[in-house]
């Protein structure tokens, strides 16, 4: 191919995603065994919208309706009323990397944004749940990590300041002796405790959760998703059928719940 002419503009680099720093890129993951792009106009099969059911301590109310899809992206929105949604994306696995592109907007008290793994045998709180992206401040300038665990639902916490009204990367890697957590692929979260390690295979949940007196609406958009297969990786042998819906709430809503697929 010849060079442009003098007078020629350069050709331009391709522009880069919302998310151009990752943990993926800067620690060599590869490609993903799994992802999302979102580039269709409804939420794609392998992702659960959860409800009609009672939200977060039912308060409030989730709805598949609350999550969209367009432009590339998946929506949830939340409402002072508590109307807001989750979905699940499946199926999973035990070990394994996940990182997705996401963005939150402010909020007015009572929406929190929440990227998660949660047990595939719906057994929390037994089969714990690793929250690697909880945002409970209003301006999303602050993210927590809980990592739950054991009957009683002991906690390990830890915190970062981040803006998170901008695209960024969100990353967990969770081996059998550690679990770590990245954001625009600095390390900001980790465990080695791993008596304290979920005891079966989870999967990826986006939740705008209702905690009671919002003051406004809001929402969280996702650019797209990543899940990578690790060698020590265990598959779920439950999961749901494509487009069925979800639910936090098995014992309430059993028929929604994963099953071994025939």
């Amino acid at each position: 191919m010849s060079a442009p002419a003098p007078d020629e503009p350069a050709p331009s680099a391709p522009a880069a995603g919302n998310c151009p720093q990752t943990a993926a890129q800067k620690l060599n993951w590869g490609d993903p065994t799994r992802r999302s792009d979102f580039d269709g106009a409804a939420v794609p099969p392998d992702w659960h919208p959860y409800g009609p059911e009672p939200g977060h301590d039912k308060q409030g109310i989730r709805t598949p309706e609350a999550v969209t899809v367009a432009d590339g992206q998946m929506t949830i929105n939340g409402d002072e009323q508590g109307t807001t949604g989750a979905v699940s994306w499946h199926p999973g696995q035990r070990y394994g990397r996940w990182e997705a592109c996401v963005r939150s907007e402010k909020g007015a008290g009572g929406l929190n944004s929440l990227l998660l793994l949660w047990p595939v045998a719906e057994d929390f709180p037994v089969g714990g749940e690793i929250d690697w992206m909880e945002i409970t401040s209003d301006d999303r300038q602050e993210t927590n990590f809980f990592l739950h665990y054991g009957e009683n639902n002991d906690q390990d916490h830890g915190s970062v300041q981040h803006d998170s009204t901008q695209w960024s990367a969100y990353a967990l890697e969770w081996t059998p002796e550690k679990i770590t957590a990245y954001v625009d692929g600095e390390e900001w979260y980790t465990n080695t405790e791993t008596d304290q390690f979920p005891p079966g295979p989870m999967n990826m949940t986006m939740q705008l959760d209702y905690f009671g007196d919002a003051g406004g609406p809001t929402a969280m958009h996702m650019d797209w998703a990543k899940q990578w297969a690790l060698p020590e990786s265990e598959p779920a042998e439950l999961s749901l059928p494509p487009g069925a819906p979800a639910t936090g709430q098995p014992e309430d809503f059993p028929d929604r719940t994963p099953r071994r697929l025939g």
